[in-house]
């Protein structure tokens, strides 16, 4: 099971796949950005994902090649990858290269001091995102843009693919809503690279305007159907369990299990009172997920690890699974939790599903805003579609 914690595992690769071949992510195009980097004091705001190659991390590779690195900030999960979701991240140093470490996620600190933001000239961001409002990565990055503003300091973002941006879907972010699980008015999933996501809060206003350089992937577009060689968070250890993110995640705003604790997070969910389903699990202490919901007990429900990738892009952000379990569980308003609003970005589905409406339903009431979006994600995309 640890080892699925943090090696991606490619579980379902259909023939019709288009996977992608050759692609190179930004942080391979050293002639881009090492020029930049000469004589200046880097900060780093990367994590486990911002592997230079298979074997080396970009920080070790910029270590190795005198790169001045003052610092590195570190986001939800730290700086490895193995703190908890949700969990604080401490300030530490790099046992590796003794490089002090800066948490940007530890309950208070939403930007670095002013001491810390004059200890550098430039900030490379290299962090592997998903693609989706409430996968915390690109706050992280926005509200560091917004601190190398105030600061005037430079901001280089070394870009990856996006594994579901061949696609937008789901309700946009009702600022009211707004919370560190979604910080600017975009659907469920997105369709944009860190890059292009940069791009778009600065040029919409929705974060202040830095001096940003994106170092763009190459042989990349948002129909790269760009398979991860590393896990970007503790509980999402298959590319099976990224596709379906964006609808079973919804599952955290609700008393339902989403299956932490176990071998499939996002992949499964379950609730010890859905007795009538055959599958069931039991969740566990694990090291990505040490109290999980309904700990030690026997959860029922469903397993959608053999559902077809394929199908789960058809979908998008699919609402029948919610359903299914509100209405299995019959609990009313007690299945909900304060958090589902904040997923979901809206008031209005949770009392769409309280009425009874069908998944199809409430995702048409959302159709027209997210076709809206599409018109003003062309303005930012810096691959084709």
């Amino acid at each position: 099971m640890l080892r699925r914690l943090y090696i991606l595992l490619v579980v379902v690769l259909l023939p019709m796949m288009a996977v992608a071949e050759g692609v190179l992510v930004g942080a391979t195009d050293t002639e881009a950005y090492m020029p930049l980097l000469k004589d200046r004091r880097v900060a780093l705001l990367v994590n486990h994902t911002a592997m230079y190659s298979a074997e080396e991390h970009i920080v070790d590779m910029l270590h190795r090649e005198g790169v001045n690195i003052v610092g590195i900030f570190a986001p939800e999960h730290g700086f490895r990858g193995a703190v908890e979701a949700g969990y604080d991240v401490k300030d530490d140093v790099d046992a590796k290269t003794g490089i002090p470490i800066l948490s940007l996620y530890n309950g208070n600190t939403k930007r670095p001091s002013d001491s810390a933001m004059r200890s550098f000239d430039v900030l490379v961001v290299d962090m592997q995102d998903v693609g989706l409002r409430f996968y915390t990565y690109y706050i992280s990055m926005l509200r560091m843009i917004d601190a190398c503003a105030d600061s005037a300091r430079e901001v280089i973002i070394l870009d990856r693919p996006n594994p579901n941006g061949h696609y937008v879907d789901g309700p946009i972010l009702d600022m009211r809503y707004k919370s560190g699980v979604g910080h600017i008015p975009v659907p469920v999933v997105h369709g944009l690279t860190m890059g292009e996501i940069a791009l778009m809060a600065m040029g919409e206003g929705w974060t202040k305007r830095a001096d940003v350089t994106v170092v763009k992937c190459r042989n990349y577009d948002h129909q790269t159907h760009y398979i991860l060689p590393v896990a970007p968070s503790p509980n999402l250890t298959t590319q099976h369990s990224i596709y379906l993110y964006p609808s079973l995640c919804l599952f955290e705003g609700t008393v339902v299990s989403v299956g932490r604790g176990t071998d499939a997070p996002f992949e499964i969910y379950g609730h010890p009172a859905m007795e009538a389903r055959e599958f069931s699990f039991t969740p566990c202490s694990v090291a990505a997920a040490s109290e999980p919901p309904f700990m030690d007990e026997r959860c029922y429900g469903e397993d959608l690890r053999d559902k077809p990738v394929e199908e789960i892009w058809r979908e998008g952000v699919n609402l029948d699974y919610v359903i299914d379990a509100y209405r299995d569980l019959d609990m009313g308003d007690a299945f909900f939790k304060p958090m589902f609003e904040k997923l979901i970005g809206v008031g209005w589905v949770r009392e769409m599903i309280k009425q009874g409406c069908t998944a199809r339903e409430i995702s048409e009431r959302w159709a027209e805003d997210v076709e809206g979006y599409k018109v003003l994600r062309r303005k930012y995309l810096i691959y084709n579609e």
